[in-house]
């Protein structure tokens, strides 16, 4: 990526992380396998700048140890907290500058920066249901529709706007992990790298 960019990662909370997953993690191995995740994601945006998204004085602590940075939106819900997000990220940036919005639970995460393109670029999840990593021009108007069926609700907010999409298939930024499948699917996935390595 030669363009100037930043990565976003909203983080809403450690500690109540990935309740759909109580019925095989207690909550501390949730909350040990958040702070993993979006570690990996961290690193995921090699030498990008990275703020994390979050009102959450643990996160804000989380990421102080890391030196990452931390923007408070100061509003709840996804979609309130990345619009605010990213209009006081793009004041910062010039106008051929790029965001990268990365959800924080993608513990095969290689390389944020694979995903840009001339407007909207998306790398979706496996089912291409959910938007993993989102990226847009920095001072692009667009409405952001994350939850379920984000991946079309933003193919069509794109289309709707005029602006050129791309999709990235990308298997290490596809696995997100929300329930008990996927973590299966991760374990599948680690077990063929481990035969094939």
């Amino acid at each position: 990526m030669t363009v100037p960019a930043v990565v976003a990662i909203p983080i809403r909370s450690f500690g109540d992380a990935k309740t759909r997953l109580s019925a095989v993690l207690s909550a501390a191995d949730r909350r040990r396998l958040a702070e993993a995740m979006a570690e990996r994601v961290v690193h995921a945006a090699h030498e990008l700048p990275v703020f994390i998204i979050s009102d959450d004085e643990d996160v804000t602590r989380w990421a102080g140890r890391r030196n990452v940075e931390v923007v408070a939106p100061g509003v709840s819900g996804l979609n309130e907290s990345v619009t605010v997000a990213v209009r006081l990220l793009a004041a910062n940036l010039p106008p051929e500058g790029r965001i990268i919005i990365a959800h924080a639970d993608l513990p095969r995460a290689e390389d944020l920066r694979v995903v840009t393109g001339a407007g909207i670029a998306i790398a979706p999840d496996t089912a291409r249901d959910g938007s993993n990593v989102l990226s847009l021009p920095a001072r692009t108007e667009f409405t952001f529709r994350y939850g379920p069926g984000s991946f079309d609700a933003h193919r069509l907010e794109a289309a709707e706007r005029g602006l050129e999409l791309t999709v990235i298939d990308d298997a290490s930024l596809a696995l997100d992990v929300d329930d008990p499948a996927d973590l299966a699917a991760l374990a599948a996935a680690e077990s063929d790298v481990r035969r094939r390595g």
